[in-house]
């Protein structure tokens, strides 16, 4: 039987309270206690005030650090603050997908040894009515929402830290890598880790709905933080290097080309970014600027 679940919920910026009371409308089907644990990442006051009335709620925890110390630091805090054995993930722009999430994480639990699962994501089947958002919505529903069976084929480097279920002990021996500053790759970073460690990582078809598009700039000012981060885990010790944009850059570099298809890059850059930003992106164009941006970085 499952011991007891913490679930995690960062928080930066954004109204929680959907998100917990769907949680909170669940715990009795998980078999054990539950306590929904919120920690706020310094954000603007508006939304700490709402959230702070989260507090009052039975089973939920909430409070607030006095400075932002960003997406892998604060899951490490929250975790250290979790009471039970197991641990749930979330991002705080997340929806459940119905009524039966927890349900289908604690049947897992009983079937399965491992010591993480895996739910995935999903987004909405039709477009968002803004332009500006076409871009974050189709890069998702192309590239983060895969099932499960296809996740499994590469169980540790399809992982994502957002949905996960996993135990306590796994990120006390696997913390996430602090030195990882603003968005992306402490997710790859940590599956890497853990199939170096032989870690058995079980996917699902139990995804949460990313409910958070960012506008098309924003979304690629995320983009080009995570390929920093992507950089500083190469040089820091080669982790990272068979994810697709890295392989790419190295058979490059193998090949004496890195240098022309930087500048080429560079060239084309203005003309990328234009097309980002238009009505219908093509992810060919953000595949070229993150390889321009990893070349910067590494070659």
């Amino acid at each position: 039987m499952p011991a007891g679940l913490s679930i995690l919920i960062p928080v930066f910026n954004r109204a929680a309270a959907a998100l917990v009371q769907a949680l909170l409308a669940q715990v009795a089907d998980w078999p054990g206690p539950v306590e929904i644990r919120l920690l706020d990442d310094k954000s603007a006051e508006e939304y700490r005030a709402q959230n702070r009335l989260l507090a009052g709620l039975p089973g939920v925890q909430y409070e607030e650090l006095p400075a932002n110390v960003g997406r892998a630091a604060i899951r490490n805090q929250l975790a250290a603050r979790a009471r039970y054995e197991w641990l749930l993930l979330l991002d705080n722009d997340s929806l459940l997908p119905d009524d039966q999430f927890l349900t289908r994480y604690a049947q897992a639990v009983r079937a399965q040894p491992a010591a993480l699962f895996s739910g995935g994501t999903t987004y909405e089947a039709t477009p968002p009515a803004s332009p500006a958002l076409y871009l974050r919505w189709h890069y998702g529903r192309a590239r983060e929402m895969r099932p499960a069976a296809l996740r499994q084929l590469a169980p540790t480097s399809q992982l994502t830290i957002n949905n996960a279920l996993l135990r306590k002990e796994l990120l006390g021996r696997f913390p996430l890598d602090e030195r990882l500053s603003g968005y992306g790759h402490e997710d790859t970073r940590f599956g890497l880790e853990l199939a170096r460690a032989g870690v058995a990582v079980c996917h699902l078809d139990n995804p949460v709905l990313h409910d958070g598009l960012e506008p098309a700039p924003d979304f690629l000012e995320k983009s080009r933080q995570a390929v920093r981060n992507l950089a500083q885990v190469l040089r820091a010790d080669g982790l990272g290097a068979d994810t697709r944009l890295a392989r790419t850059a190295a058979r490059l570099r193998a090949a004496g080309l890195a240098g022309p298809a930087r500048a080429t890059l560079a060239a084309l850059e203005p003309a990328l970014r234009r097309h980002l930003l238009g009505a219908r992106p093509s992810l060919r164009a953000l595949d070229a600027l993150k390889l321009l941006w990893l070349l910067q970085e590494v070659a």
